[in-house]
C-alpha cells in the first residue's frame, strides 16, 4: 500500500508561514488549504462562496491553525485590494500564494455568448493577474515568496474542445507564468503553474461529466487514463507544498503536468463533433 501523499513532508515544514488560497471554499482549493494547515501554516481563503467558505475555515481552525475567510471575486481589483490588505492586516505576510479560483462551463463554439467568453477570460486569466501582481509585489519587498499558478492540461498543446475559452484564459496564464519568473527569480520569487488532470472533485463531476454528450463519460475518461483511475485532491496538494517547500527553490517558471500519464494516450472527447 502506497503511503498518503502529504505524509512526504514534515508536519511542521510550514510553521511561521501563512498561505493564500483563491478558491478556497471547495475541491482543489479546500485540499490545498487544508494540506498547509496540515504542515503548520496559517491560512487565508477567499472564494465568492462565503457558506463554502466558513466551512472550509472552521476545519482548518480545528486543526489548531488560523484562518481568515473573505468572500472575494477576483475579477473586481477593490476585492482583490481588500483581500490583500486584510490578509496582511491579520498575518503580517504572504508566504505562498495558490491561485486556484476559477471556471468554466462546457459548451460548443458557436454556443458560447460574447458574456460567456468574457466572463471565463475575466475570470481565469485577468483574476489570476489581479491576485498574483499584488502578492507578488509584497514578496518582492520582503525578497521571498512563491506562488503557484493552478491551470489544466489542456492549457498546452492538447487544446480543450469542451472548454474553448478556459483554455485560452489558462493557457494565458502559463505565459504570464514563464514572463513573471524572469522578474521574480532575481528578487528570491518563485512561480510555477502546475496543470492537473481529471482530479476527483464535486466541480468536475458537476462542470463536465455531466454535459457530455458520450453516455457514461466518467467510465470513458478512466479507460483513456492509463494510470486507469482519476487523480486525488490530496495529490495535487502535495505537489503545490513540493513548490513551495526549500526543495523546489531553484524551480521557477516551470509547468508540471500532473494528469496519470493522460496527456500522452488517446481520450475520448465530451462532445461529439459531428453534432454541431
Amino acid at each position: 500500500m502506497q503511503a498518503p501523499p502529504l505524509s512526504t513532508f514534515a508536519p511542521s515544514l510550514f510553521a511561521d508561514r501563512v498561505v493564500l488560497v483563491t478558491g478556497g471554499g471547495r475541491g482543489i482549493g479546500r485540499g490545498i488549504a487544508l494540506a498547509f494547515a496540515r504542515l503548520g501554516a496559517d491560512v487565508v481563503i477567499a472564494s465568492r462562496q462565503t457558506e463554502r467558505l466558513e466551512s472550509t475555515r472552521a476545519e482548518i481552525e480545528a486543526l489548531g491553525r488560523q484562518c481568515l475567510a473573505v468572500p472575494t471575486n477576483i475579477r473586481d481589483v477593490g476585492q482583490v485590494d481588500a483581500l490583500i490588505e486584510r490578509s496582511l492586516e491579520r498575518f503580517g505576510q504572504i508566504d505562498f500564494l495558490i491561485n486556484n479560483a476559477g471556471g468554466q462551463f462546457p459548451a460548443r463554439p458557436f454556443d458560447i455568448s460574447d458574456n460567456g467568453w468574457r466572463s471565463v477570460i475575466d475570470l481565469n486569466l485577468n483574476g489570476t493577474w489581479n491576485v498574483t501582481q499584488r502578492v507578488a509585489r509584497h514578496m518582492v519587498a520582503r525578497g521571498t515568496g512563491s506562488i503557484v499558478n493552478i491551470v489544466h492540461i489542456y492549457s498546452f498543446e492538447r487544446g480543450a474542445p469542451p472548454f474553448i475559452h478556459s483554455g485560452a484564459a489558462r493557457a494565458g496564464v502559463v505565459s504570464m507564468t514563464r514572463s513573471l519568473a524572469y522578474y521574480l527569480a532575481r528578487k528570491g520569487v518563485t512561480v510555477n503553474a502546475l496543470a492537473p488532470g481529471t482530479i476527483a472533485t464535486e466541480g468536475v463531476r458537476e462542470e463536465e461529466f455531466a454535459h457530455a454528450d458520450v453516455p457514461d463519460y466518467e467510465r470513458h475518461a478512466l479507460r483513456d487514463i492509463p494510470a486507469h483511475r482519476l487523480g486525488d485532491v490530496d495529490e495535487v496538494a502535495a505537489i503545490c507544498a513540493f513548490l513551495c517547500s526549500p526543495a523546489a527553490r531553484y524551480i521557477n517558471g516551470a509547468d508540471l503536468i500532473a494528469d496519470g500519464a493522460y496527456s500522452l494516450d488517446t481520450w475520448t472527447p465530451m462532445f461529439d463533433p459531428e453534432s454541431g
